[in-house]
């Protein structure tokens, strides 16, 4: 998925015109919508600082924009080819099903990636045990790490104060 499929997808999410976005992030009245068009539909590309703007407009983290090439299964499968290569996933079978899984031998990388499963496992739990709500765990989601992080900080300075 195109960053400006993630732009339209998320602002349709969040209830925004087309003219709202561009007017938020500072295009004038007479053009936000048509600007904010061609970024969805790909025929321009924003620039570093107006995907933060937009972003922050649609509350989420820049990061959640900037996907890499879902849009079919051999850009799917090319992406997991290239998270192998960085970050040590691997393709194995639990139980007679296929998964993917974190290699343990690639030392900082493994725990790193261990802790950020860890995260997206309890909140997706959260979400099927209906502990939190749909839109609550997209908000998670999209805004990750920045509310894990904060989480963690309020958790630290809550310990030492006890």
């Amino acid at each position: 998925m195109a960053i400006g499929e993630r732009i339209r997808f998320i602002r349709n999410l969040r209830g925004m015109t087309l003219k709202m976005l561009g007017k938020s992030v500072g295009f004038e009245d007479n053009t936000a919508d048509v600007r904010m068009a061609q970024y969805e539909k790909g025929t321009r590309t924003p620039k570093a600082d107006l995907t933060a703007k937009i972003a922050e407009t649609l509350e989420v983290a820049p990061e959640a924009l900037a996907v890499p090439n879902i849009e079919n299964y051999v850009g799917v499968m090319h992406t997991l080819f290239a998270l192998e290569d960085l970050y040590g996933f691997r393709i194995d079978k639990l139980d007679g099903e296929v998964c993917i899984r974190l290699d343990r031998e690639n030392g900082t990388e493994y725990l790193t990636m261990l802790e950020m499963f860890n995260d997206w496992q309890s909140n997706a739990e959260k979400y099927r045990s209906d502990e939190i709500t749909k839109e609550e765990y997209d908000n998670w989601r999209y805004n990750y790490p920045r509310d894990t992080i904060n989480k963690k900080k309020s958790r630290l300075r809550k310990k030492r104060t006890e």
